[in-house]
Parts: structure tokens; sequence; C-alpha cells
């Protein structure tokens, strides 16, 4: 086989069968996202054991959990953007190490203002994190395979949070609470350090910056060993150079209506998300039942999260993605009510939170996929972070307007009737979204142009 004078990356990533090197991506990532919702759930099981030994009231804690979720959302916005300017390698170990050396210095605190402090700079790194680790995963996934590991990466902030709640507890009692912080620093610093020798920058992003072919070179000889790659071998990828303000290309080249329709889903699914994460042990507790029972059922939520995501993502790369969310939104709705009319069983109530889980959850986890796919490379962290930190928003009303309600003593019928309203907003969204994708594609055209459509071909 003759060597390759000019090759496009992103026809050599969507010609290649997943194999070793990409599932080491996949593995890195998902590792990435595990470590994020480890730290950021394990301040909630921390907490009692803080106010415990600080003597505090209830409520005395509520700024610190507030403030981890405002340095989510600030994060999620920042860095993405910087992210596509510096590479997603960098920033992703960058706030890796950020949020590593901010849990290292949460056990300095002597006060809540010092929780509240180190918090909100740890929510800042953790933000951060995720949008580069999807970018990065999705930019070495082809098309055909890139829901299943896009959403399978997403996942692993859940067992990373699952994982959190088993681990603190063996800890605090052994070690006090300062012990999570500390394997909260030393377990992500050790990821960091893996990511700086093991983790590939994206081919994409490089090849689009210009003058890295030896780097993309070493990269494309790891991804498959049989591409012939002379020394004078071009690497080209075919999409739109932007430049400027990042996040002023959300907004461009027919992506307007699409940025907030993906806007509203993330922001949409977070408010009942964060609902139903915040004050469904409660809601079940104040229906009769033990606080055991309660925290059981609550937790098969995350289970079929779990179960879900990696069966949504699978069914998404065999059908359109969009088409999948608008069904799995719908039901989630659906299983929502039937979590308000199920409070007489104990069986039929941990039925309807795992359903709900499985298509609510699960379909804030595959939406991730669809956006890293509506954004050419440029812009992908950004897109992603954005739509995080807009979705973060909502994670912030969803308690707070609950808890609102809640003051009003509602009914529980009539309080989950109303979560089902921000889940058919998503599934009205993603509709309407499936218009948008096409149209976002042949506006850039340039992204990714087909065999005989102006696409130059890799020449021999």
């Amino acid at each position: 086989m003759s060597e390759l004078a000019v090759v496009d990356v992103g026809d050599v990533i969507e010609q290649q069968k997943v194999g070793s090197f990409q599932l080491r991506i996949l593995l890195l990532c998902a590792l990435s996202t595990f470590m994020d919702g480890f730290d950021a759930q394990g301040i909630g099981f921390v907490g009692p054991a803080v106010s415990a030994a600080w003597h505090l009231g209830p409520g005395a804690l509520k700024n610190v959990f507030a403030v981890g979720l405002i340095g989510l959302t600030i994060g999620a916005l920042v860095v993405g953007p910087i992210a596509d300017r510096v590479g997603r390698k960098s920033a992703l170990i960058f706030c890796t190490i950020a949020f590593a050396v901010f849990s290292f210095l949460t056990v300095t605190s002597q006060s809540v203002n010092g929780l509240v402090f180190w918090r909100f700079l740890t929510g800042m790194g953790l933000g951060g994190a995720m949008p580069n680790a999807l970018a990065l995963i999705s930019e070495y996934s082809p098309q055909r395979r890139r829901a299943i590991m896009v959403t399978v990466a997403v996942v692993g902030f859940q067992f990373g949070a699952a994982v959190a709640g088993i681990l603190a507890a063996q800890l605090i009692t052994a070690y006090g609470w300062t012990s999570v912080f500390w394997a909260g620093g030393i377990l992500p610093l050790a990821l960091a350090i893996v990511l700086i020798f093991a983790l590939p920058e994206s081919m994409k992003l490089l090849a689009l910056r210009g003058g890295a072919d030896r780097k993309i070179a070493s990269i494309l000889r790891r991804v498959n060993r049989s591409i012939p790659i002379a020394q004078s071998t071009k690497f080209t990828a075919h999409e739109s150079r932007l430049s400027g303000f990042a996040v002023r290309h959300l907004f461009t080249e027919s992506r307007t209506f699409g940025t907030i329709l993906l806007w509203i889903i993330g922001f949409m699914t977070l408010i009942n998300i964060f609902f139903l994460t915040s004050w469904l042990p409660t809601v079940i507790h104040d229906a009769g039942y033990s606080m055991k029972n309660a925290a059981l059922v609550a937790t098969l939520l995350q289970i079929g999260a779990i179960v879900g995501t990696f069966l949504l993502g699978w069914v998404a790369d065999r059908f359109r993605p969009l088409r999948v969310l608008v069904c799995s939104y719908i039901a989630a709705g659906i299983f929502i009510g039937c979590i308000g009319l199920s409070s007489a069983s104990i069986g039929l109530l941990g039925a309807a939170v795992f359903a709900t889980g499985f298509c609510l959850l699960a379909s804030q986890n595959l939406s991730q996929a669809v956006v890293a796919t509506f954004y050419p490379t440029l812009i992908r962290s950004t897109g992603l972070g954005w739509q995080g930190g807009v979705g973060r928003i909502g994670s912030i009303v969803g308690p707070f307007v609950a808890g609102i309600i809640l003051s009003f003593q509602w009914k529980i019928t009539s309080l989950f009737f109303a979560a089902v309203i921000p889940a058919f907003c998503a599934a009205l969204a993603s509709f309407l979204m499936i218009k948008r994708m096409p149209d976002a594609r042949q506006a850039s055209r340039s992204a990714h142009p087909a065999p005989g459509e102006g696409a130059s071909r890799p020449s021999r």
C-alpha cells in the first residue's frame, strides 16, 4: 500500500473499528467523570458528620451545598471556551489537578465559611472537567458508536456518586469526615498523572490548528498501525476554522435555535433530576416509610440511570438519538407522575423510581452525545460546557422551587404531577431539535463533507 500524502483525520476515525486505543481513551474519560461524581457527591455524605463535629443546627450547611453547584456552573461556562483554545487534554488535566488540590485544602476548614470557600473552588474544577472528557471521547468515536461511547463516559459520574456513598460511610466511621476529602484529592491527583502520559490530544483539534503533523502521525499509528504514513504526510480536518470568542459561534451558521433548544433540554432535565435527588428521600419518608426504606428506594433512581444509560446509548446508535430522547423524556414524565400515585405501595414506588431513573437520568446522559454531535470541533467543549452550565442553573432552581411547593403543604400526588411538566418540556425541545440537526450539518457542511460533495480525498 502506498503512503498517504494528505489524510483527513475525521475520515480516518469514521472508517476505523473501535479498538483498544479508543477503549483506553474511553476508560480514562470515564475515570475522569467518575472522580467528578465522587467529589461532587462526597460533601453530601460528609454533611451529617461535619454538623455533628461542629455542633451545627439543621440547615447550617445549605450554603456549602449551594455554592458547590454555583462553582460547577461557572466552571462549565468558563473552562469550555478555554479548552477549545488550549486543548482538551490540557484543560482536563488542569481541572483534575485543581479539584484534587482544593479537595485537599477543604480539610483545613475550621468553619462553615471555610467550607463554602473551598467547595466553590472545587466545584469550578469539577464543572470544567466533564465537558472536556466528553468532547475528547466524542472526537475519537465514529458516528455509528458515538452515542454509546459518550453515554458510557457520562455514566462514570453515577458510579462515582455511588462509590462516594459506600466509601464515605467506611472512611468517616474509621477516620473522621476529613478522610473523605483526602480520598477525594489523592484519587484524582493519581489520575491526573496517568492522564499526562496516557491521554492523547484530539487529532481533529490538532489538525484544525495546524503545525502538529508529527504529533498526529504518532497518535494515528496508535489508532491503527496499518495506516501508511510518510514523513511528508499532511493532516487535515474538513471543518470551518472559527475565530474570535467561541461562545459567539454557538449562535452562528444556523445554530441559534438549536443551541437554545439544547439549553432548554439541559435546564428542564436538571430541574427534575435535582428535585428528585434532593427531595425524594424526604418525600418518601414523609409518606410513612422508614429512613432506611426511603434511602433504599431513592438509590433505585441511580441504579435505573446506569442501566438505562447503557441501553439507551445502544439503541440510539441504531436509531436517531433525538427520537430516542423524545420517547424517553415522555416516558420519564409518565413515571414521575407514577411516583406520586404509588406512595401507598413500597414495591410500586420502587418500580416507579427505578423507571424514572432509567428514562430521565439516562436521557440526560444521552443528551450529551447529541450536544457533542451538534457542534463542530473548535467549539465542542464550549457547546458542552455552556449547555451543562445553563442546565446547572436548573439544578439550583429545582430543589428551591420544590422546597417552596412543599412549604405550601401540597399533596405528594400534586407535587409529582407538577414535576411532570419539565420532562414534557424536554421532550418537546428534543422533538423540535430533530429538524435542527440536519440543518446544523448542512450549515457546517465543511465540518465533514461526504465524498463527492467537495471534500478533498486523501491523495496518494
